[in-house]
């Protein structure tokens, strides 16, 4: 079932070119922000008044002569300098609603996209032997999300998580294992790291402090270039442990991220020669001041001086720049994209800027291929400033998790104190999680946000809570049902049209037919806050309709199509919520 905003952008266009013979035809289709205006208007025709040389509202009259849409909307209107307003058919809106209901494929008959993409997204990228912090939510929450849209809209969707798992840093923490538990290199299962930041800053320290272990862990960094087994056992185990830390969080999270979809700098390691060689060979890279050294198009220093793309510096060392080469190389060559999505903060601009335009200077990155940087902003504290724990550090996600659930935990038992306790413990979970990543996804990507534990908890406003409230509330009817002795499903079955005349009624029922155009859009633009903007007007929708409508207790000619209405709003807000956000529902609250 195509979106109503795609098929009627497609009528109106048409008849454009049928009262013009232009064949370039912008409809501009969206929706109505006042439904005395109707539920839809196209503005096209004032930029193609200008462009034939025509008034807009006689164009406007023209193209309503030329337009086939009797079997969609009532009777268009011409309003303004040429808008077209319309209005759906009552009998349209009925047929929508009952498709939506008879699909029983989890896809509530939003169809798949007729030209699927192989779309890669790199995201998350947490740094082994170091802490997942909340510096790490956004790009991990908001990539998943990303995939989530594409991958129910029918594209071949590949993970990548770009883990830090190479440098010298690692030649410190192999040489520290190795003198702190020498076990390590007969039976690395044995040997747990029960903090990471511990055994990091341990490293650091000895590193630092002793020129004799300096020299050692240098020694390890070559030996785990040239691939030693034993450093690399220990720089395995590593790497596994890491894993160990931050997989848990990507599970409270609700993240398919796995280890199948890491490509750490590791895996590019052996190729990072080959892409200077290739890029000096072909003079996209040229040497400056002793380092190998890109100079795309377009960018500049203060002095207004060409900026260099560094991909190997003057000692022989490789850098972030030169790993990505090879993967956007990789990505491009191997795994056949059509499009990459690199999900960072905004702080990288520049970087993937210059990697894009370098990887077009060398041929690698065609017009056949889309790239896009997903940028977002930072989170931040009530105080205004970045988020930070009460003694001025850096909090760990897995804190910040905790802190939440722990406190939904206190809601749950305040609201519904008689809950058997492993309910209230799922249900707090579920909203704790929850209020993190909804308040993330309900703000603009791309600029700071603040949070805050109370607002991201409390039960009214854009909240998960809120939205959870909405979902368990509605699912309450069909229990109530159940006690009234009313078979839901039965006289769901038996529904061959609704009767759909109350205001409340009509208002969500279009909302709940335009879920496939919040999810189009969010998708495009890569914005979640477009998804949550639309559940969080369905709840209050269903709430207006509830409030006016009333459902268990109405005519026998008018419950089916309520009880429908409830089933619709649960079934689109589960869906939003759990398969699109990865945010779990819970039928109590």
């Amino acid at each position: 079932m195509k979106p109503v905003i795609e098929i009627l952008d497609k009528r109106i266009t048409a008849a454009m070119t049928a009262a013009t013979s232009e064949t370039d035809c912008l409809a501009i289709v969206k929706q109505s922000g006042d439904p005395k205006f109707g539920h839809y208007q196209a503005n096209g025709c004032m930029a193609l008044a200008k462009r034939v040389k025509s008034n807009p509202r006689e164009l406007a009259a023209k193209v309503v002569e030329n337009l086939q849409i009797d079997d969609i909307c009532e009777t268009s209107e011409i309003a303004g300098p040429g808008f077209i307003n319309l209005t759906l058919k009552s009998e349209f809106l009925t047929a929508r609603l009952m498709e939506i209901a008879a699909d029983d494929q989890d896809r509530l008959a939003i169809d798949k996209t007729g030209a699927p993409k192989k779309v890669v997204v790199d995201f998350s990228a947490p740094n082994i032997a170091k802490q997942m912090h909340v510096g790490h939510l956004r790009s991990t929450i908001i990539g998943d999300c990303i995939c989530r849209m594409y991958d129910f809209l029918g594209n071949d969707v590949i993970r990548q998580n770009h883990i830090g798992d190479w440098g010298t840093q690692f030649g410190m923490l192999i040489a520290y294992l190795e003198a702190e538990n020498p076990e390590v290199l007969e039976s690395p299962q044995d040997v747990k790291i029960a903090d990471l930041e511990d055994f990091y800053k341990k490293a650091k320290a000895r590193c630092d402090e002793d020129p004799a272990f300096e020299e050692l862990s240098r020694q390890k960094v070559v030996k785990l270039h040239n691939h030693d087994e034993e450093t690399i056992k220990v720089w395995q185990h590593i790497v596994d442990e890491s894993r160990s830390h931050y997989q848990p969080i990507y599970d409270m999270l609700e993240v398919n991220l796995h280890k199948e979809n890491e490509r750490g700098e590791s895996f590019y390691a052996d190729k990072l020669s080959g892409v200077v060689e290739e890029l000096t060979n072909s003079g996209v890279a040229t040497k400056s001041e002793g380092a190998m050294c890109a100079f795309p198009d377009g960018f500049a220093n203060k002095e207004g001086n060409p900026l260099p793309f560094i991909i190997q510096k003057s000692d022989g060392a490789f850098l972030y720049a030169t790993s990505d080469l090879a993967a956007i190389n990789f990505r491009i060559k191997e795994l056949n994209a059509d499009k990459i999505i690199y999900v960072t903060d905004a702080r990288q601009q520049l970087h993937f800027q210059m990697l894009f335009a370098t990887a077009r200077k060398a041929g690698w990155l065609t017009d056949d291929v889309e790239v896009s940087h997903v940028t977002f902003g930072t989170m931040m504290g009530e105080d205004g400033r970045p988020f930070k724990s009460r003694t001025g550090g850096t909090v760990k996600l897995k804190d910040l998790l905790k802190e939440a659930t722990e406190r939904a935990a206190k809601v749950v038992e305040a609201k519904n104190p008689d809950l058997g306790e492993s309910e209230k413990a799922e249900i707090a979970n579920a909203v704790g999680i929850g209020a993190v990543k909804y308040a993330d996804f309900s703000n603009n990507r791309t600029t700071d946000f603040i949070f805050s534990f109370d607002k991201s908890l409390a039960m009214e406003g854009n909240t998960a809570p809120y939205m959870q409230y909405a979902y368990a509330r509605v699912k309450s009817i069909e229990r109530k049902a159940a006690d009234k002795g009313i078979d839901v499903n039965a006289e769901l079955s038996s529904l061959t049209t609704l009767n759909l005349t109350e205001p409340a009624e009509l208002e969500l029922a279009l909302h709940l037919i335009r879920y496939s155009e919040a999810i189009n859009i969010a998708a495009a633009d890569c914005r979640p806050n477009y998804l949550t903007a639309y559940l969080y007007d369905l709840a209050q929708k269903f709430s207006t309709f509830y409030n006016a409508c009333p459902v268990l207790i109405a005519a026998e000619d008018k419950r089916p199509t309520r009880l429908m209405l409830c089933d619709l709003t649960a079934k689109t807000i589960a869906h939003g919520l759990k398969k699109l956000l990865g945010i779990k529902v819970v039928e109590k609250m």
